[in-house]
């Protein structure tokens, strides 16, 4: 996989680079993420009328790429995919999904604090930016509380379940050794300490982002709470319209639920006998005691646990960079990190568009949580890393002289990105790098939860008859057809399940799209018989940048 030559800008290519900039406009926590830095010292509008003028800007957004003509095979992806991307934000809020937009992961409660993760702090310059947004989250916080207000008056709120689990979350954040003081403590630039007034200031800056998250969880515990769903589950036409947000595809859910059943038998059956290789006649939960036990597959802290994803996803680049792709120079780097905060997840941020910040592979550690086990985490550090996310989303900043800066940086779906990292995990095991019967047993905890929490998403939100026959699916039932089905930290295993209940349509999206990126692989090689070259598929759809799995689809069997 190399460059791409460069192409000349088309009438379809301005509408995306012009609707790039308009997001990092109105909402400049993309900016950030993208790496832009114009838009730094600011946050966006989280309040009722900005959500307006996002909406407006969006469908001036889609006429003008309704009537610009497609000039070739690149400009027919964008139009199709972007067009299907404005439509669902214009779907999203007239269905009011602003007004209830709280969850433990991924809302403006976590949005406005994570953004200053991915900021960068070398020079007095950056913490001068850092200052200026930190003064800007008070009024962030305001719109977004005004939003939620306006969701309680009309009838759209979150779970309240989601409502107490982001309280704790925020008054962590508010506390007087929590995010906001602990970070403008860290402030030292590269040059030196800061000049003393800056340094006051940023203290002051953050003390009143920190008064404002106390107020936001005063707002959520006195005024949402008691308003909040009872009910975890969201019901099948919301939960259809976000799946279609995540997937970029319309699924059967209903068939997609008995497929989830099915994948899940399969994995169960795929553990048992992978579990009987690492200790013969062993159950599953014998064989990862048997592992859990063995000091050399521990690692003990954090730093330990940094090192050794770093050294992990070092080799895998130099190996798979040597026999298996051509993974550019720009993307040879790949950052480990330990997360400031302490929320459970294990994430990836792609590389600034110039490459001045690499793509990172971020482990956000529970409190109390200090030993990891590689066996179970080998897999993760592929998935995050090469040939999962980072060569995907990389490969397309690569690739900037043919795709647009919106197909390259934030185009595509939770179901193409995380389909295609855990296609990566299975890509891993065909070429020995699971060879070690501990390592797949890893990797098959990781694919059997996904199957389960396709069960499990779809049965909760659309209130499906449980497995075992006893009722419809509750939240209750949820945590406890989690921990029958994986081999993790009970930390994790709640902060999992929390984050299904919140966040309907993206956990499956996993599995659904690992399910359809199998099947274009799969329809591919039917097509093309014996001249069938698996690199070559790989070339061609990573060379697609991000995409909805319907636009994959097309591109790749048109």
């Amino acid at each position: 996989m190399t460059a791409s030559e460069p192409r000349t800008p088309t009438a379809v290519d301005r509408v995306a680079e012009t609707w790039v900039d308009t997001l990092v406009d109105l909402d400049p926590t993309v900016g950030t993420y993208i790496g832009r830095t114009d838009a730094d010292d600011r946050l966006g509008d989280y309040s009722p009328a900005g959500h307006e003028t996002l909406v407006a800007a969006t469908k001036a957004a889609l006429a003008a790429l309704e009537s610009a003509e497609p000039a070739d095979e690149v400009d027919e992806v964008t139009r199709a995919d972007l067009g299907a991307e404005l439509r669902l934000v214009i779907e999203r809020h007239e269905a009011g999904q602003h007004l209830r937009d709280l969850n433990v992961i991924a809302s403006p409660a976590q949005e406005i604090r994570d953004v200053f993760d991915l900021m960068p702090t070398a020079s007095t310059d950056d913490w001068e930016r850092i200052r200026a947004r930190l003064d800007a989250v008070p009024g962030a916080i305001a719109g977004y509380v005004e939003t939620l207000r306006l969701g309680v008056d009309s009838g759209a709120t979150p779970a309240r379940r989601q409502v107490r689990e982001v309280v704790a979350q925020v008054r962590r954040h508010a506390a007087p050794d929590g995010f906001f003081a602990h970070f403008a403590a860290s402030a030292v630039p590269s040059e030196g300490e800061l000049p003393a007034s800056l340094a006051r200031e940023l203290g002051d800056a953050a003390g009143r982002a920190a008064v404002a998250y106390e107020q936001l969880a005063g707002f959520l515990a006195d005024e949402l709470e008691p308003a909040a769903r009872e009910t975890d589950g969201v019901g099948r036409d919301l939960y259809a319209l976000e799946s279609r947000r995540f997937l970029g595809a319309a699924i059967d859910l209903d068939e997609t639920y008995e497929w989830g059943l099915d994948e899940l038998a399969r994995m169960v059956d795929e553990q048992d006998r992978t579990a009987r290789e690492v200790l013969p006649g062993a159950s599953v939960a014998e064989a990862v005691a048997h592992l859990e036990a063995d000091p050399a597959r521990k690692l003990r802290g954090t730093d330990a646990l940094q090192r050794w994803m770093q050294q992990t996803s070092d080799r895998a680049v130099a190996e798979l960079g040597a026999i298996q792709f051509d993974i550019p120079a720009e993307i040879r780097t790949l950052e480990c990190m330990i997360a400031p905060t302490h929320e459970g997840g294990i994430y990836y941020t792609g590389p600034s568009d110039d490459f001045s910040r690499p793509g990172r592979m971020w482990w956000s550690v529970p409190e109390g949580v200090t030993e990891f086990d590689t066996w179970r985490e080998l897999t993760t550090v592929y998935h995050e890393g090469v040939p999962g996310h980072h060569l995907q989303i990389g490969q397309a900043v690569v690739n900037r002289g043919k795709l647009n800066t919106w197909r390259r940086q934030l185009a595509g779906t939770s179901g193409h990105a995380e389909g295609w990292a855990l296609y990566a995990e299975r890509l891993m095991e065909e070429l020995g790098y699971l060879a070690d019967p501990a390592d797949r047993l890893g990797m098959l905890d990781g694919q059997r939860m996904r199957a389960a929490r396709v069960v499990l998403d779809i049965g909760v939100h659309l209130g499906k008859p449980r497995p075992d026959g006893e009722g419809a699916w509750t939240a209750e039932y949820a945590l406890d057809f989690m921990r029958s089905n994986v081999q993790m930290d009970d930390a994790f295993v709640r902060f999992e399940v929390n984050r299904y209940l919140g966040w309907p349509g993206q956990a499956p999206s996993y599995k659904v799209g690992q399910r359809i990126w199998e099947q274009l692989r799969d329809d591919a090689k039917a097509r093309a018989g014996a001249a069938f070259d698996i690199r070559d598929f790989h070339r061609r759809a990573l060379d697609l940048g991000g995409v909805g799995l319907d636009t994959l689809r097309r591109a790749l069997l048109s």
